[in-house]
């Protein structure tokens, strides 16, 4: 399993609408990718920009230059990876960042790829910083120094690697050195997707599913799906077993509300950690601003948890902000949850209530 980190992979292994999914989930989710570009939904500028890259390097005869994707999990740049060798029709090697800790394995992967061979390198941030030196080389000059022995009598014998196009992958762009990034003959970042987009993703995945659902019905589950295609397939197929044992098989808005119910997950896309963040911080902080590690014990998770898998959608959604005082609560945020937001006096003291000052 693979998101920002180990322990952001572990929290969100048990959301119904996180980025990590068990096996059963993994093969219906590759059943359910897009083959190609036009069968791709969303990221219109990406695509056809994609398309143009991809059709000038065939027209050539050459290998597609390297490429950079970034943006939040879910997305799509996984899938789009997989395009790339498809429409280059060239095989593809699949593997991570936090996999290459050494550039002993980096060298090994590389030696082994076949001309024109795409090599998917996912969360790419995470890599090891000498890993990432010969990657350089690699990216540039396609080759890469080996080096032989310790100390003084250590050598570096060169090895010339085939044509490759690399296809990074990364949720923190920022955190890509620059020598890295300059390196992609092609960037682009994902931008979240809008409902009408993720309508036309669940009608496309409940054709492939068999699934009967009606217009209503797939609105309602595209409006609680974060703006993220790999959460509403999730949601889909969650409210779908709903449908199959509650109803009778046909998916409407009333059924997919019920359903969406039942997995604790709100008209907004909040589940059950995000409301745990919000109700902490309104009902024993009073809105804030508090600590993020002071919240993080409050929710009883770590905090990079918090940090990084309920705080994005939080700020995203207006209903949290970040402050150098620490979290504060929108007015957006009352207002979800019912709560009256304190009286102007007593407003803004946060973790001072708990001290008494």
């Amino acid at each position: 399993m693979n998101w920002d980190d180990t322990t952001d992979a572990e929290a969100a292994a048990e959301r119904l609408v996180g980025a990590v999914a068990d096996g059963e989930d993994q093969a219906v989710e590759a059943a359910l990718r897009p083959k190609d570009l036009h069968e791709f939904i969303g990221q219109e500028k990406v695509r056809e920009q994609l398309d143009l890259v991809l059709r000038a390097a065939r027209a050539r005869g050459a290998t597609a230059d390297h490429v950079l994707l970034s943006g939040a999990p879910g997305l799509g740049k996984t899938t789009l990876s997989m395009i790339i060798a498809a429409e280059m029709e060239a095989p593809i090697r699949i593997t991570s960042g936090p996999a290459i800790q050494h550039a002993g394995d980096l060298a090994a992967i590389l030696s082994s790829l076949q001309e024109g061979e795409v090599l998917f390198l996912d969360e790419i941030h995470r890599m090891s910083r000498p890993a990432e030196e010969m990657l350089y080389m690699a990216m540039e000059d396609f080759r890469v120094d080996v080096v032989v022995g310790k100390g003084p009598g250590a050598t570096a014998i060169p090895l010339e690697l085939p044509p490759f196009t690399l296809v990074g992958a990364t949720t923190r762009a920022g955190l890509l050195p620059p020598p890295l990034r300059d390196r992609f003959g092609f960037t682009a970042h994902m931008e979240f997707y809008g409902p009408s987009e993720l309508e036309r993703v669940i009608h496309r995945s409940a054709g492939l599913l068999d699934v009967e659902i009606d217009t209503t019905g797939a609105a309602e589950i595209a409006g609680r799906s974060r703006g993220t295609p790999r959460i509403a397939n999730r949601l889909l197929r969650r409210v779908r077993d709903y449908a199959q044992v509650k109803a009778d098989g046909l998916i409407t808005q009333e059924i997919a509300g019920a359903a969406l119910a039942v997995y604790e997950v709100d008209a907004r896309g909040l589940d059950r950690l995000d409301r745990g963040v919000l109700e902490a911080l309104l009902k024993l902080f009073g809105g804030g601003p508090v600590g993020l590690s002071t919240l993080a014990v409050a929710v009883g998770e770590e905090r990079e948890t918090v940090e990084e898998v309920a705080e994005p959608f939080l700020v995203r959604e207006g209903l949290l902000a970040r402050t150098p005082r620490g979290r504060v609560a929108t007015p957006a945020a009352w207002a979800h949850l019912g709560l009256t937001p304190p009286s102007a006096q007593n407003a803004g003291k946060g973790q001072q209530d708990l001290f008494g000052t």
